[in-house]
């Protein structure tokens, strides 16, 4: 471990030992030629696990949202996306600089959802003032929140009868899988493959709670997996022998999904750790995120909180509102080291 307990992000993993070890024995090939046989079997399996027709392996969950906006969308076209979307707010306004796709973004209701009939209200008609609006945009889990199965399949029912295409940011698509399934005595690979059938396309994502090194994949028909094949090369994410990092997925699907659970009750611990503090509310995290809002003296105090942190080894994000990621290289010693150090810093 460490001598940092990092919070900062699920990204910030270190391949396992054993996943090294796939990595440096997977078989390699070219993927620009389709032959890469660790790639090859990566895309087959998580399409497979999703009930997809096809996937493909690019390098960033930034590229695979982009790919998928813009093989569903032309120019002069929209998607409705909440305001705190990854897709909308943190992935540099690609779909409009690159793509040319307008976005219409929603606010978010306070458990992560997007209003119904908000959704239906941005639909704009068929008129040469608008743009067109084809594609809607969700995201699960939402800064941690796992969305409510029956609202994903309510709102993916209203874009289909509305004629548009539905596009889910599976970043965390297992913590989601997981969290769901705890909930209802079901297994996370079922509950991944029923959120995902809901859409018509889904992006995963690799490299974070499922700790592999880089990667992300886009999941969809074949017909729209070769639409963003070609975004895919214009973009630049035509990776070579790519198989060295499609193993470490393929280790990652065998052996990270589950142990996920393990992240999500670590995040518990450390909000219950947190709870009582005064001038901190803690968020009780559904899955691996835990936020702690700072209010009066505990805020005017946060940069020298953040300060106390870094002396103190533990590293998160944020400022009046910070953020903890719970992960794969973090344990129970090091989540309570981090709410130590936290309740070391504020009196009791």
């Amino acid at each position: 471990m460490s001598t940092f307990v990092d919070l900062r992000s699920d990204t910030v993993t270190q391949p396992t030992p054993a996943m090294r070890a796939a990595m440096m024995a997977a078989p390699l090939g070219d993927d620009v030629f389709a032959d890469d046989p660790s790639v090859n079997a990566l895309q087959e399996r998580i399409a497979d696990m999703l009930g997809m027709e096809a996937a493909l392996f690019v390098p960033t969950g930034t590229q695979s949202n982009l790919s998928a906006i813009m093989a569903h969308c032309q120019r002069g076209d929209e998607y409705i996306v909440g305001q705190m979307a990854h897709c909308y707010r943190w992935e540099g306004g690609g779909a409009a600089v690159l793509g040319s796709v307008q976005p219409q973004p929603l606010a978010h209701q306070a458990d992560g959802t997007l209003d119904l009939h908000a959704i239906t209200d941005a639909i704009k008609p068929d008129d040469a003032h608008f743009a067109r609006t084809r594609l809607l945009c969700l995201e699960n889990t939402l800064g941690g929140k796992l969305l409510p199965f029956e609202y994903v399949q309510a709102a993916t029912a209203l874009a289909k009868e509305k004629g548009l295409a539905r596009h889910l940011d599976g970043a965390r698509l297992f913590n989601a899988a997981v969290a769901q399934a705890a909930a209802l005595g079901s297994s996370a690979q079922h509950e991944a493959r029923r959120m995902a059938q809901c859409f018509d396309s889904v992006s995963v994502c690799f490299s974070k709670g499922l700790g592999a090194p880089v990667g992300s994949a886009l999941c969809g028909s074949r017909a729209l997996i070769d639409r963003a094949h070609r975004v895919r090369k214009m973009l630049g994410g035509g990776m070579r022998q790519s198989g060295l990092l499609a193993a470490a997925a393929l280790h990652a699907l065998d052996h990270h999904i589950e142990r996920l659970q393990d992240d999500h009750a670590l995040a518990r611990r450390l909000a219950e750790g947190l709870h009582g503090i005064s001038g901190l509310a803690v968020e009780a995290p559904q899955t691996n995120i835990v936020f702690v809002d700072l209010h009066g003296d505990a805020r005017a105090r946060a940069p020298d909180l953040m300060a106390h942190l870094a002396d103190s080894g533990i590293r998160a994000t944020g400022l009046y509102r910070l953020r903890f990621v719970t992960h794969l290289d973090v344990d129970a010693a090091g989540v309570d080291r981090a709410v130590a150090a936290i309740r070391g810093f504020f009196p009791a």
